[in-house]
C-alpha cells in the first residue's frame, strides 16, 4: 500500500465473505470488518504476497476423454499464474491417472504439483493401462 491509503477487499477464507477495510501504509496497516482473525491474515497476505489457486484442464491422448481436470496442490504466487498455465497447456497426459495423482511435479520450481482432480481416466481393474 502507498502512503496512508484506504482500500476495501472481500476476505475469501470462508463462506462469510467479510468486507475488510484496510488503512495505512507499507507494512503498517490496520484491518477492520473481519469477524475472525483469518480476515486480518488474509489482508496481510493479499497486500504483501498475494497467492492464488489454479483449476484447469490438461490434454490427454485418450479420445473418449480429451481433457482431464486438474489443479495446483497448493496456492502459488499470483505473478506466476501465467507461467504455470503455460506449463499446463504444454502438457499431454499419456497414462491413466486417478484423482490426486501428480501430472506435473514441482511446476515452475514453485514446490507445488499439478494434480488430477477426477477419476475419469482411472484404470479399470483387469484392463491394461497405456504408458
Amino acid at each position: 500500500m502507498s502512503a496512508d491509503t484506504t482500500q476495501t477487499m472481500v476476505c475469501i477464507n470462508c463462506p462469510r465473505g467479510c468486507t475488510l477495510t484496510v488503512a495505512g501504509s507499507g507494512e503498517d496497516f490496520t484491518v477492520t470488518g473481519n469477524f475472525c482473525p483469518k480476515g486480518v491474515q488474509f489482508a496481510r497476505d493479499e497486500l504483501t504476497a498475494p497467492k492464488r489457486t489454479i483449476c484447469s484442464t490438461v490434454k490427454t491422448v485418450f479420445p473418449e476423454t480429451p481433457v482431464l481436470p486438474c489443479r495446483v496442490s497448493a496456492e502459488i504466487p499470483k505473478e506466476k499464474i501465467f507461467d504455470v498455465m503455460a506449463e499446463i497447456n504444454q502438457m499431454t497426459v499419456h497414462q491413466r491417472l486417478a484423482r490426486g495423482d501428480t501430472i506435473i511435479k514441482n511446476v515452475c520450481g514453485l514446490g507445488v504439483d499439478i494434480i488430477a482432480t477426477s477419476d475419469i481416466l482411472k484404470a479399470e481393474p483387469g484392463k491394461e493401462t497405456m504408458l
